[in-house]
């Protein structure tokens, strides 16, 4: 048993190709602490319904593009570079405004579960 665990998730230009523009890594990695997903989605997009989450934090970090993300009613442009985080209990939904393609990663993650971050749960070896 290995320490670690890889994926390849292919040409991120081919995950707007995937269901929904989604590429999840929850299972393709094992993961134990948060679900991470990859996606790019086409001009026009719009997730057609608001969602929140029942213990989840989620942070949003757009790559490429721009969009709107709505919480709450209050829509949130946002591009390249920009970081959102939506506590659990907010109303949310995100589309693509922009005149091409929209990318962004989603980290879902256990509110208030993090203890210990950077060099705080570090040690050198």
């Amino acid at each position: 048993m290995t320490n670690y665990k890889t994926t390849e998730l292919g040409k991120i230009s081919n995950i707007i190709n995937l269901e929904n523009g989604k590429a999840f890594l929850h299972d393709k990695l094992d993961l134990t602490s948060c679900e991470i997903s990859v996606n790019r989605v086409a001009q026009g997009f719009k997730v057609p319904f608001n969602h929140r989450h029942k213990q989840n934090e989620e942070v949003y970090i757009v790559l490429k593009g721009e969009g709107i993300i709505t919480i709450d009613g209050i829509s949130e442009p946002v591009t390249e570079g920009t970081a959102v985080k939506i506590s659990p209990e907010a109303s949310r939904t995100i589309e693509n405004t922009g005149h091409g393609e929209f990318e962004f990663i989603c980290i879902q993650a256990k509110q208030n579960s993090l203890e210990q971050f950077g060099l705080e749960d570090a040690e050198l070896c």
